[in-house]
């Protein structure tokens, strides 16, 4: 008895340690099993407390009438499936009659006390069928990616989502994007993984840096341009509207069978182009009477690149602390193009406002909630109105770098772009600190 108890003791101390320093493992070992015996053992109880339970039909009613029998109880959504996933579960509810989405998507909060789970969110699959996920930990305090990820051309993990699913940027679904946040909040390590998840693609990166290129210089043996200085950033946009414009014409003369660059045979396709703007405001200040004038030209080519650059394979992906009306005139136009939204920590709620009060009021006040110790807990939601608690994995500058380094000679030569194209120097590789980790992944 007295061998059982010390391994009984010693069993629960090692659950505990897991559950406190490795929730992901404790949940992969023990929790999925607990998890799942807890949700079909109280499943029946759960859902007539929740009211999602619908009163029997008049027909059943009648039955057990005639025969004398029993009066049949309140049905629940039927489980069609009970999947364990690494990060929690996911539930496939099939409804009954009079019930629809919406009802469970209100009861999610009670759901996930009903349940203990750490989190609860659901989405219609097709008419009568529901998907709920279940998070058994909180997947977004030590982000870990999945080791095997769907990518695909023009497709980017780039973060972890509250659900535990990965969030993608999908430059062909979503061509331009927006991302807002104060300073530390953790916009740049995003803007890296963006960064290091494009480069061993078949793409062309240009990058407008005008805080003298701290942000996007260390990773120029990946960028086809870089500019510095709003005066080079002028030029560049403007030659990428020149390539714009000769992808139009390339595309017109394909006219029968093409009407963007991806309806191209792969031998005539011109390289899709990312644009990766670091600090926006900078382009739209101004002190002087010639400084407007650039400035003018600046937001009008990238008021242009955005109505028309998606057909040419031309994507924004504009970064900033602030983008208000008081950037000037055109900033309106421009935001309303930038169908992606992504807002990490802000000062403000305007701020919050400026990324999603056209496009999901609700998502301001989750925006201007989130703490400034998480740094990296971003908001990233669409035009189609839902949003998501996303967290980017940390990388260092020092990873992307060497990222960037190795997949270097994908770098394509753009011939409007050639005289804007970073002078390298230096080795090619920088080795990590020994107390540098790779980014974590299971």
């Amino acid at each position: 008895m007295t061998v059982f108890t010390v391994t009984l003791v010693l069993v629960a101390a090692a659950v505990g340690l897991l559950w406190w320093r490795r929730p992901a493992w404790y949940w992969l070992t023990f929790g999925v099993l607990l998890a799942v015996v807890r949700v079909l053992v109280r499943y029946g109880s759960v859902m007539d407390a929740c009211g999602l339970t619908v009163p029997p039909a008049r027909w059943r009613i009648a039955l057990a009438r005639a025969t004398n029998r029993p009066l049949p109880v309140t049905r629940s959504p039927r489980i069609l499936r009970l999947r364990p996933t690494r990060t929690g579960l996911v539930l496939r509810l099939k409804l009954r009659p009079g019930q629809d989405a919406f009802d469970i998507a209100t009861a999610s909060d009670r759901l996930r006390h009903s349940f203990s789970m750490y989190g609860v969110t659901s989405r219609e699959v097709r008419s009568g069928v529901v998907e709920v996920r279940m998070t058994g930990y909180d997947v977004l305090k030590r982000v870990q990616m999945p080791a095997e990820t769907d990518s695909r051309p023009m497709r980017v993990p780039v973060a972890l989502r509250q659900d535990g699913s990965v969030h993608y940027r999908d430059y062909r679904a979503i061509p331009h994007a927006l991302t807002l946040g104060a300073t530390e909040s953790g916009k740049s390590v995003y803007q890296r993984n963006l960064v290091a998840g494009l480069a061993p693609m078949d793409v062309a990166l240009v990058g407008i840096d005008c805080k003298q290129g701290v942000e996007l210089f260390p990773l120029a043996r990946r960028f086809s341009a870089l500019a510095d200085d709003p005066d080079t950033a002028a030029e560049v946009l403007d030659a990428l509207v020149v390539r714009m414009e000769r992808t139009y014409q390339l595309i017109r003369a394909q006219q029968r069978i093409a009407a963007d660059i991806w309806d191209l045979l792969t031998d005539l396709r011109p390289v899709p182009v990312v644009v990766l703007v670091d600090e926006v405001a900078e382009l739209a200040l101004y002190a002087n009477k010639e400084e407007e004038k650039r400035r003018d030209r600046i937001i009008t080519a990238l008021v242009r690149l955005a109505q028309l650059g998606r057909a040419a394979g031309i994507y924004l992906e504009i970064c900033g602390q602030r983008f208000g009306s008081e950037l000037g005139k055109g900033i309106t136009m421009l935001r309303a193009q930038l169908t992606g939204r992504t807002a990490h920590r802000v000062n403000d709620e305007t701020s919050a406002s400026m990324a999603f009060g056209d496009i999901a009021p609700d998502a301001v006040l989750a925006a201007i909630q989130i703490p400034a110790e998480q740094r990296g807990l971003a908001i990233a939601g669409d035009s189609s109105g839902g949003w998501h608690h996303i967290r980017a994995p940390h990388t260092s500058l020092r990873q992307a770098v060497n990222i960037c380094n190795r997949h270097a000679d994908r770098t394509p030569d753009l011939p409007e772009l050639a005289p804007y194209r970073p002078a390298l120097s230096g080795p090619a590789d920088v080795p990590l600190r020994p107390t540098e980790p790779l980014p974590a992944t299971i």
